[in-house]
């Protein structure tokens, strides 16, 4: 069983020409079959952890731990990252002009798996799994994510999630801008891995609607930049129900000092240097 563990995590970016620490000692432990639901208003450092584990080279870990089975995670580069395991579906899906979203699939799954899948097979894996996702089989030959709705790129992040099958999935709120309708496609996605017992789930988001679909094992309050509380899936209601004053913080929160979000996938689910 995989497991993913985070000790006394600090991370810090550059803003205004000086180190500013968003992430200020998270600790958390996530093993495969389990979800992890992540909230806390902006600027609370939900996404910082998310980038930073997948490797942006804004984010600097200046202190802590992150391993994944064992291994150091910290000293692995990004595409390593992905062959271990690791998984991230960006909240703001990048578009990739020119590569087709059949051949950027099945050249993350060489790289996953070790070797080229089978054509004849990947063609019928590939068209089963977007048949379960509601997608046209012809956005198998479009560019990836160009001309895309928000809808569309969020169901072909769940693309990669139900192919690639990871040991740990990091959903940077993947439920952001979907409509009802993409909103269940895409919770039922991940619920088809969550199922497999294989994967463990991190679930960031700001709204408990996607909870309603993805039930979690437990939920885990973000505020300045450290975990202030964690508890059951009844957490979230309390959330929903009274915001996060109690921990002095609005639903606004503080989004000062937070770099542009990352561009450009090497694997799906992972960041490219910039």
């Amino acid at each position: 069983m995989s497991v993913l563990e985070i000790h006394d995590l600090h991370v810090s970016i550059e803003a205004d020409g000086a180190p500013k620490e968003i992430l200020t000692g998270v600790d958390l432990t996530i093993r495969a079959g389990e979800t992890h639901a992540i909230m806390g208003p902006n600027g609370s450092g939900k996404s910082t952890l998310a980038y930073a584990v997948a490797g942006h080279p804004r984010y600097t870990v200046t202190s802590g731990t992150v391993t994944l089975d064992g291994a150091d995670v910290l000293t692995m580069t990004v595409d390593e990252r992905a062959r271990a395991g690791l998984f991230l579906a960006m909240q703001y899906p990048v578009e990739v002009p020119g590569v087709s979203v059949s051949n950027f699939l099945r050249s993350a799954a060489t790289a996953m798996r070790a070797e080229a899948p089978k054509l004849r097979l990947w063609v019928k894996e590939q068209k089963a799994a977007m048949v379960r996702l509601e997608m046209d089989p012809a956005f198998a030959e479009r560019s990836v994510n160009e001309g895309f709705s928000g809808g569309e790129k969020k169901r072909h992040e769940i693309l990669q999630l139900e192919l690639l099958q990871p040991k740990i999935a990091i959903l940077d709120e993947t439920d952001s801008g979907l409509d009802v309708d993409a909103l269940r496609v895409v919770s039922e996605g991940v619920n088809r891995v969550r199922e497999g017992g294989e994967t463990g789930v991190v679930l960031i988001t700001h709204y408990t609607r996607i909870l309603k679909y993805i039930k979690p094992d437990a939920v885990h309050v973000f505020v300045k930049g450290r975990i202030a509380e964690s508890g059951g899936a009844e957490l979230a209601d309390e959330l929903e129900a009274h915001g996060y004053a109690k921990y002095g913080e609005s639903e606004a929160g503080d989004a000062a000092g937070r770099p542009a979000l990352p561009t450009g996938p090497v694997l799906p689910g992972v960041l490219a240097p910039s």
